[in-house]
C-alpha cells in the first residue's frame, strides 16, 4: 500500500486525477496535459509523493503547469522536461517531399504513413484535378504549366497501368499456387482444398491484396514526388519543437507552411512544451540551422565538387548512373566478432571492465567463437525477437543510390542515420520488367522522360523546388550509418 494517508475529501479529488489513489502503481489521468508533465518534472525535485504534489501545489493553482514550463523551459533551458509532454497529430495532404523532412527526425517521434503499395493513388479532387502539391514558386514562375502538365502525365500512366498490371500479375502468380489456412484443423492447403466458404473468403481476400500490393508496388515509380500523402505522428514535446525549427528554417514554402500548421494545432494540446519556437531561442534556432545549410552549400561549392566532376586527360567525368550499393566503412569481421561477444560478456560480469573482457575475448579459438554467436542465433524462433543489444556495437556505412521509391522503404528504420542530398532525375532510373511484360515500357519511358525534362528546365531557377517533379523511379544518392542489430 500507498504511504500516503488521503482523506476521504482528498481521495474524491485525487480519483478524478489519478487511476487510483492507494495503489504504488497509477497513472496520471489529470486532464491538462501540462499539469502531467510539470508533475513528473515536480516529482524528481522533491520527496513528496506525486498524489500530495498534486493536492498541495497543483489543486489551488490552475496555472501551476503553465508557469512551470515558463520557467523550466524559457528561462532555465531545461530541454529535458519537454519530453514529459507528448500528442499525437495528423498532417493529410503534405507532399512526398515535406513528409520525408519530417521523417528524417528520428528521435523522439514515430510514424505512420500512407502506403504506396496497398492504396492507388490516382483519386482526384472534387474538381476532377489529381492531388499532387502545386508548388507556389514554380506556379508562379515561367514553368507553371510544365510542372503541371508533368504532374498529370505521370498520373495518367499510372492510372492507365493499374489494372493491366494487377491482371498481369494475377496471371503470372495464379491463387492455386499458394496455401492458405483451413479452420477446420489449422493446416495450411492449396486454395483448390479450402472447403469452408469462409476460409474461401478469406483466401481471396489476401490473394487479392496482396498481388494487388505487388502491382503498385512496380507502378509507384511513376508517381512524381509532389504526390500528396498522409502521415500520422506520434511524439514528444522536444523533439516536436526541433521538428518546427527544422521546417521553419527550410527554403520551401511547404515545409514552413506545415511548420506552421503544426504548431497552431500543437498549440491547443501542449501549447508550453513548444512556448520557445516563437520567441527568442526559436529565432536563433532556425537562423542557426538555416546557416548551417548554407555553410554545407558554400564548402561544397569550394571544395567538394572536384569529388565528383573532374578533368583528367582533358575528359570531364560526370555523375554515374543507376543502381550502387557500397560498404564504404565497416569493422573487419574479427573485430566485430570480438566486439558482441565481449559486450555479450559485460553484461553479465561481475566487475571486469570492458577492456578487460576484450583482451580475454581475443584469446577465444576463432571456432569457439562463431559457436557462441550461433546459440544466439538459434535460440531465435522469429523475426519478432531481436537480437541482444551487443549487436549493436558493430557500425557499417553504406553509399547507396537507388529508387527514391526503395529509399522511403529503407528510411523508415529507426536506427539508423542517413545523409541524403537533393532528389534530381541526375542518376537515371530503371523500368521494372512486368512493365516491359505488358506493353507499357514505351509510355513508361516517355512518361519519366518528360519529368527529366522538366526538372531540367525548373531546375535552373529553382533547384529545390524543382525535387516535385521527380518521380519515384529516379535514382536517389544516400548514405546509411546502420548497426548489424537492425540490419
Amino acid at each position: 500500500m500507498a504511504s500516503d494517508k488521503f482523506t476521504t475529501k482528498e481521495r474524491k479529488i485525487l480519483s478524478n486525477h489519478f487511476s487510483n489513489t492507494d495503489k504504488h502503481v497509477f497513472a496520471l489521468t489529470t486532464p491538462r496535459q501540462v499539469d502531467r508533465g510539470a508533475l513528473m518534472s515536480r516529482y524528481s525535485r522533491t520527496a513528496k509523493s506525486m498524489r500530495r504534489i498534486f493536492l498541495d501545489e497543483f489543486l489551488l493553482d490552475s496555472q501551476r503547469g503553465d508557469k512551470f514550463y515558463d520557467k523550466v523551459l524559457a528561462e532555465y533551458g531545461d530541454d529535458s522536461v519537454a519530453e514529459l509532454g507528448g500528442a499525437q497529430l495528423a498532417i493529410e495532404g503534405l507532399s512526398n517531399i515535406t513528409v520525408k523532412t519530417i521523417q528524417d527526425r528520428r528521435i523522439g517521434l514515430s510514424y505512420l504513413e500512407k502506403s504506396s503499395r496497398y492504396v492507388t493513388w490516382n483519386k482526384k479532387d472534387d474538381n476532377g484535378k489529381y492531388l499532387f502539391y502545386r508548388e507556389p514558386d514554380i506556379m508562379a514562375s515561367k514553368y507553371a504549366d510544365t510542372y503541371v502538365d508533368s504532374c498529370n502525365a505521370s498520373f495518367d500512366t499510372y492510372s492507365d497501368a493499374i489494372e493491366p498490371m494487377i491482371y498481369h500479375i494475377r496471371q503470372k502468380y495464379p491463387k492455386n499456387i499458394y496455401t492458405f489456412k483451413d479452420s477446420t484443423d489449422g493446416t495450411e492447403k492449396p486454395y483448390d482444398r479450402l472447403k469452408i466458404e469462409s476460409d474461401i473468403a478469406s483466401a481471396d481476400v489476401i490473394y487479392n491484396a496482396s498481388t494487388k500490393a505487388k502491382a503498385l508496388d512496380i507502378l509507384r515509380g511513376l508517381l512524381p514526388a509532389a504526390t500528396l500523402t498522409n502521415v500520422g505522428i506520434t511524439g514528444n514535446g522536444r523533439a516536436f519543437e526541433y521538428l518546427l525549427a527544422i521546417l521553419g528554417s527550410s527554403d520551401l514554402k511547404e515545409d514552413q507552411d506545415i511548420g506552421c500548421a503544426i504548431r497552431a494545432e500543437l498549440e491547443g494540446t501542449m501549447g508550453a512544451f513548444i512556448k520557445r519556437t516563437d520567441g527568442k531561442y526559436g529565432s536563433e534556432m532556425r537562423t542557426y540551422l538555416a546557416g548551417v545549410q548554407h555553410l554545407s552549400t558554400n564548402v561544397y561549392l569550394q571544395n567538394a565538387r572536384k569529388t565528383n566532376t573532374s578533368v583528367k586527360n582533358n575528359h570531364t567525368h560526370h555523375i554515374k548512373k543507376g543502381w550502387r550499393t557500397d560498404l564504404i566503412e565497416y569493422d573487419t569481421e574479427t573485430n566485430s566478432i570480438n566486439k558482441i561477444i565481449s559486450s555479450i560478456i559485460y553484461e553479465s560480469a561481475n566487475g571486469e571492465s570492458y577492456r578487460d573482457i576484450l583482451r580475454y575475448v581475443k584469446g577465444i579459438p576463432h571456432t569457439q567463437k562463431i559457436k557462441i554467436l550461433q546459440k544466439f542465433t538459434h535460440i531465435r524462433s522469429n523475426r519478432r525477437q531481436k537480437p541482444p543489444r551487443a549487436y549493436e556495437s558493430v557500425q557499417y556505412t553504406f553509399d547507396l543510390c537507388h529508387n527514391f521509391g526503395m529509399f522511403r522503404d529503407m528510411h523508415r528504420h529507426r536506427m539508423l542515420t542517413t545523409h541524403r542530398q537533393l532528389l534530381s532525375t541526375k542518376h537515371g532510373y530503371d523500368i521494372p520488367p512486368e512493365v516491359t511484360q505488358i506493353g507499357l515500357d514505351t509510355a513508361y519511358k516517355r512518361t519519366l522522360d518528360d519529368a527529366r525534362h522538366a526538372y531540367e528546365q525548373i531546375s535552373q531557377t529553382h533547384p529545390k523546388q524543382a525535387q516535385y517533379v521527380v518521380n519515384f523511379a529516379y535514382n536517389y544518392p544516400y548514405t546509411m550509418r546502420i548497426n548489424l542489430r537492425e540490419l
